[in-house]
């Protein structure tokens, strides 16, 4: 079983000859607002959805990133390196808005109903290490899922630069 640390994976994104413009956030369009944070609208899944219908399907559509969000939580409500950051968390909301968002930013036509991640994540204390984790957890669930390596780092690329709206220290 193939399983890479963030670097790793975001190495093999940018050697698969993603930019680093790939990489950047999304910025408000000109001549818009901000989002308000605790609106709920897709602007708050932290980027614009991909194009690449083929990336989506790779996911096996809604029912395979609703997979990959369970899998996903439950390995971290499991580490015991980062257990303690979801101590207090809705684990049923987690679990529907991960999925969400990840079918947004994959372009699979869903809505995402949760916050921005600067707002959800504020005061949490959330490290470098803690982010690294959950990206590792991520891609445990995805290989479980038989989602190929390309996609896993699309999905990947498109949730690198969240790791600014959700480190503290």
């Amino acid at each position: 079983m193939r399983h890479f640390t963030k670097s790793a994976a975001l190495a093999a994104v940018i050697t698969l000859g993603l930019t680093g413009a790939a990489l950047a956030q999304d910025p408000v369009p000109p001549g818009e607002k901000p989002v308000d944070p605790y609106a709920q609208s897709n602007a708050n899944a932290g980027a614009r959805p991909m194009d690449d219908t083929k990336v989506f399907g790779a996911f096996h559509g809604k029912d395979g990133l609703t997979r990959i969000a369970a899998d996903t939580v439950d390995r971290s409500l499991a580490d015991p390196r980062i257990k303690d950051v979801f101590a207090t968390t809705d684990v049923p909301r987690l679990k529907r808005t991960l999925a969400e968002q990840f079918c947004y930013v994959l372009g699979g036509g869903c809505a995402y109903t949760g916050r921005d991640m600067a707002s959800v994540h504020k005061d949490m204390g959330v490290t470098n290490k803690d982010f690294n984790a959950l990206v590792e957890n991520l891609q445990w669930a995805m290989e479980k899922e038989g989602v190929p390596f390309f996609a896993q780092n699309k999905l990947l690329a498109k949730l690198a630069p969240m790791q600014r709206g959700v480190v503290e220290r």
